[in-house]
């Protein structure tokens, strides 16, 4: 089943400043010999809220180190019923009817052996029965929260999840001219739903006004 939602965004906080005390404090000479740095690696993707029993589970972060390291992955609160590949970050696996249910808290993190960051908390839940779909869709923002003209947007997050303000599914839009999004492989509940604008520089804004939808089969 198809539901269709709209989106409206309320408030976009894309600019940051320093306050006369941060501008006005001393600067610490640089040091002659630059320090030795290490950039965290990155991590995102948007794994699968639900899996149909006797269906293949199939997820793997995208995740990336700007100083070549080489990553590794590792996990939490893993499925009893899903393999783990700790050198891509890959979570498969296919349920079986024994295997209904709500897995929460499953969290992958990847590290460079420096520095790990992780993927944000999600929740698959395997099903008996078929999974529904909705629609997003949104108007993008023209301007920033101070009334000044936006033009650096750079994409949107979108938020959802079963409970009001408690999202556990997070999805990364990076093409700001992208207005409407398909929601997949969700169980018959009710789902709340918010979204942010992120500019340029990665300022992101705050959530939207929450919207809620119901999926029936």
């Amino acid at each position: 089943m198809r539901n269709s939602l709209t989106l409206l965004f309320t408030a976009f906080l894309l600019g940051a400043c320093l306050s006369a005390e941060e501008s006005a404090a001393p600067r610490v000479a640089e040091s002659t010999i630059p320090p030795e740095t290490n950039e965290k690696p990155t991590i995102g993707g948007n794994p699968p809220p639900a899996v149909l029993y006797g269906e293949m589970y199939d997820f793997e972060p995208e995740a990336n180190d700007s100083d070549g390291d080489s990553l590794s992955f590792t996990i939490k609160n893993k499925p009893n019923w899903a393999q783990f590949d700790d050198l891509s970050g890959r979570l498969f696996g296919q349920p079986s009817l024994a295997s209904v249910g709500t897995y929460e808290d499953v969290e992958i993190t990847v590290t460079d052996s420096k520095a790990e960051v992780s993927l944000r908390a999600f929740s698959i839940t395997v099903s008996e029965h078929a999974l529904g779909t909705i629609t997003l869709s949104w108007l993008p923002p023209t301007a920033n929260s101070d009334g000044s003209p936006l033009r650096d947007l750079a994409g949107y997050r979108l938020y959802y999840g079963r409970s009001s303000r408690e999202y556990d599914h997070e999805i990364h839009i990076v093409n700001p001219g992208v207005t409407d999004y398909v929601v997949e492989n969700l169980v018959a509940d009710e789902y709340y739903f918010s979204a942010t604008a992120v500019n340029a520089s990665g300022v992101e804004s705050e959530f939207s006004a929450e919207s809620v939808r119901i999926v029936e089969f």
